[in-house]
């Protein structure tokens, strides 16, 4: 073996630890290259979280990186297409009944070019959503994405996935292993050997007594094994801000094995939080997310159990795993010769799927800046830092603009719109958009998870009041949408029987 060879550690598996492994080993060209190694040092009896079924459209990136077809990526993890996210129920029944809209992957129809939630707002006859992008037609529909025809990865509209967690976490391993020359080592890490300045030399394991390596990374959920019981980086505490702190979750079946299966992640608004609920091939992941300070736990397993009879027309098919929420991020990602991944970086609810997405933008960002060099070290992990905790902050940004636009009148709704739990920086820009759209401007983090589009389909979605701009002579771009919709519509065919042959 060579002296010069270097060694990364993961320690933890499941979805962030085999997902890091694969995008790093990608990203460094492992299997071309002698003077590394990757290792993932896996629990065997530590479970993994399992409810992290809902993605953003990088994650499509990420397994084209790593080499992963997505027939074979399709038929191993029970997966399905997710074409954005249907938030029901979010504001008050209207005329209409019961409020809805979609959040659609796809950006506004020509977007960058044409301002058309200028034109819109001018004149909204009907939803944002559905005037300004083809795809939310095709979501409300149930459709795929793409035609027999479409290339892998590439789709009419864009898209991400719903997949089994459970399955995706082995699927990756074996990949990982078999192809990416990741190795694997099964064992409880139970501490660190430290050098004078600071640095991880080693970690104690249960069964293989000292394992060496030249940068670690934690990927070890919520036991933070290395960056909380090791460097001690304490939590930036998000609770003030994002106040569900709880989940229950179960998997329903399907009433009937040809049941249609959704093309979005519905998030149903309830009394102290909202329901997610996940279509797969063979079953639905569904979960209540709350607050325990406006439900307690057997008010929310009543309210969970009544979605569930709703949907399916039995009673819960097993008792809900309950999920503590503890909303933050680490105040330092990267200490030393160590980096936080997933969960031991921070967590907030799963709305709009940015657990995964920030598992794929830290590891991507890791392959940029990774060095051995322990003085080059400290300068790419200050960089490190800043870039993640801007894209932290711009996430919960996100997420609690879906609760203060709210006009919902139960306590927990009425205590998000306080104006003491929304962060400066959205408030400025909800002041901002009370005179035009959001726009690129507003977002100077090349790296953030959500961007102008986004913001402008929960805003318009949720009824934000922007002054229209002057007289525009884009209307016609509007009739495209349609007329893109219409047509797509008959085109494209329902999720299930595009998924039906991956599934042989």
């Amino acid at each position: 073996m060579s002296a010069d060879l270097r060694s990364i550690i993961i320690v933890g598996g499941g979805t962030a630890g085999w997902l890091t492994a694969g995008i790093l080993a990608a990203r460094l060209r492992l299997p071309s290259r002698g003077d590394l190694s990757i290792t993932v040092v896996e629990s065997p009896g530590v479970p993994i979280l399992g409810v992290g079924e809902g993605t953003w459209p990088t994650i499509r990136q990420s397994l084209q990186v790593m080499g992963i077809g997505e027939a074979n990526f399709l038929a191993a993890c029970d997966a399905t297409f997710k074409q954005g996210s249907q938030f029901v129920g979010w504001r008050e029944k209207g005329a209409e009944g019961t409020h809805s809209y979609v959040h659609p992957f796809t950006p506004p129809h020509r977007f960058g070019e044409v301002d058309l939630a200028s034109v819109w707002l001018a004149a909204p006859l009907a939803g944002f959503d559905e005037a300004v992008c083809f795809q939310t037609a095709l979501c409300r529909a149930g459709l795929a994405p793409k035609t027999r025809s479409s290339p892998e990865f590439e789709g009419i509209g864009n898209y991400a996935y719903h997949f089994d967690a459970g399955k995706v976490a082995t699927f990756l391993k074996e990949h990982c292993i078999a192809h990416l020359g990741v190795r694997y080592l099964c064992d409880d890490v139970e501490g660190a050997r430290m050098d004078d300045d600071g640095a991880i030399v080693a970690l104690r394991t249960a069964r293989h007594g000292e394992v060496a390596g030249d940068f670690f990374v934690d990927c070890s959920g919520q036991h933070g094994v290395l960056i909380d019981r090791v460097y001690k980086v304490p939590l930036v505490n998000c609770r003030d801000v994002l106040f569900v702190d709880t989940a229950l979750a179960v998997q329903v079946p399907y009433p009937h094995a040809d049941s249609p299966i959704a093309s979005v992640t519905l998030a149903t608004a309830q009394e102290a939080g909202w329901i997610w609920d996940i279509g797969l091939t063979s079953r639905r992941g569904v979960g209540y997310v709350y607050s325990s300070q406006y439900s307690s736990d057997d008010e929310a397993r009543a309210t969970l159990e009544r979605y569930v009879r709703a949907i399916s027309g039995k009673p819960l098919p097993a008792e809900p795993r309950r999920i503590p929420i503890n909303s933050g991020y680490r105040e330092r990602f990267w200490v030393g010769n160590c980096a936080a991944i997933g969960v031991s970086s921070g967590f907030v609810e799963p709305l709009e799927a940015s657990s995964i997405a920030m598992i794929e933008v830290s590891a991507d960002h890791l392959a940029q800046h990774l060095t051995f060099d322990r003085e080059a070290m400290a300068i790419e992990a200050g960089r490190f830092n800043l870039k993640l905790d801007q894209v932290w902050r711009d996430a919960i940004d996100f997420l609690k603009l879906h609760y203060v636009l709210s006009d919902r009148r139960e306590p927990f709704w009425v205590a998000n719109r306080d104006a003491r739990s929304i962060p400066p920086s959205l408030r400025d820009n909800l002041r901002l958009w009370k005179n035009r759209p959001p726009i690129s401007g507003d977002f100077p983090l090349t790296c953030q998870l959500f961007g102008p589009a986004s913001y402008q389909y929960i805003l318009y979605g949720m009824g934000y009041a922007t002054t229209p701009g002057g007289p525009s002579d884009a209307h016609h771009h509007l009739e495209e949408v349609q007329a893109m919709a219409n047509r797509l519509g008959r085109v494209l065919g329902p999720n299930r029987d595009w998924l039906a042959p991956a599934q042989v």
